[in-house]
């Protein structure tokens, strides 16, 4: 038995040591635009935390989502965000999983590079939106009477560019249209939908989703609206940019690492049209060496086409 697991453990050590190895090889190749997706994370905080300052409390819109919904109370706000930790963390699990199972359907460098794209073009969206009209907000730390719904002006620079992570992100009004955890939560799931393999799992991903926005207006965190622009518009987002980007290889077949782009593939085949060209020249020349004459080929063709052939 022991001898067993031991090997069992080789096998699983070198299945990871490969694996690493070969992500390695892509993120020395795409860490610029996973490292811009990373930074602009920090931009999108920065944002949501500036337009707190300019955040007003004010009496609550009327919400048909309100009017259907039961208020869960500010005691029971734990569960809409229970509900994301749970799909954040599956979807980041399942992500790295090819570092250990067999069915390799992706790369997962690639796979987060998509993931980040889709992201930024939400989140560059939502700036824009929540900027442009401020709402009174509906969570309980937002309304009036609470002393965290407007925030004094800042003491320095530093105050803001530290944007008091992690109080700040949970606490934090005004960033409302539309919903930052839906934008994340539907990305997730339109990737799974995609790379995924287990139909159960994409069918309790669109549940988990649906759920997620029924516990978010029932929450009070945002109101209807939120949810609804966010629904259509991360899949819109998703659906043009995903047709936008190279499609990752597909890893099931056993297919090799490269090429993994279209740049790659083009580089490749300029390199065979050349090698195919230099081969033309090469059997050109031996064919001349040949026949004891230097007449160019594409000459000597001309040639036999306007004189007519010599009867020996």
């Amino acid at each position: 038995m022991a001898i067993y697991i031991a090997r069992e453990a080789t096998k699983l050590w070198r299945k990871v040591s490969a694996e690493i190895a070969v992500e390695l090889q892509l993120l020395f190749e795409k860490w610029r635009l996973l490292l811009a997706g990373l930074v602009f994370q920090y931009i999108h905080g920065l944002a949501a935390r500036g337009v707190h300052y300019l955040h007003r409390p004010g009496p609550l819109l009327q919400d048909l989502g309100f009017m259907a919904l039961p208020e869960l109370g500010q005691d029971k706000g734990y569960l809409s965000e229970s509900v994301f930790t749970f799909i954040f963390i599956s979807f980041l699990l399942w992500s790295f999983h090819p570092f250990i199972y067999h069915s390799k359907r992706f790369y997962t460098v690639l796979l987060w590079r998509r993931v980040l794209a889709f992201l930024v073009a939400s989140q560059f969206l939502r700036i824009i939106t929540f900027y442009s009209t401020q709402l009174p907000g509906p969570n309980y730390h937002c309304r009036e009477g609470s002393k965290l719904a407007t925030l004094p002006p800042p003491h320095n620079a530093l105050e803001v560019l530290l944007i008091n992570f992690p109080r700040g992100v949970l606490f934090g009004c005004g960033d409302l249209i539309f919903s930052s955890h839906m934008i994340f939560t539907l990305v997730f799931v339109r990737t799974y939908q995609k790379y995924g393999s287990k139909r159960l799992i994409k069918l309790l991903a669109w549940l988990m989703a649906i759920v997620q926005s029924l516990l978010i207006i029932a929450s009070r965190k945002h109101y209807s609206v939120d949810v609804i622009v966010a629904w259509y518009t991360v899949n819109l987002v998703v659906f043009f940019v995903d047709n936008k980007l190279p499609e990752m290889p597909d890893r099931t077949n056993g297919l090799s690492l490269l090429p993994v782009s279209s740049k790659d593939k083009d580089v490749k085949m300029k390199e065979e049209l050349h090698k195919l060209e230099k081969d033309s020249k090469m059997k050109d020349e031996f064919h001349k060496l040949l026949n004891g004459n230097t007449v160019d080929s594409t000459d000597r063709v001309l040639q036999s086409i306007d004189q007519p052939p010599f009867i020996y």
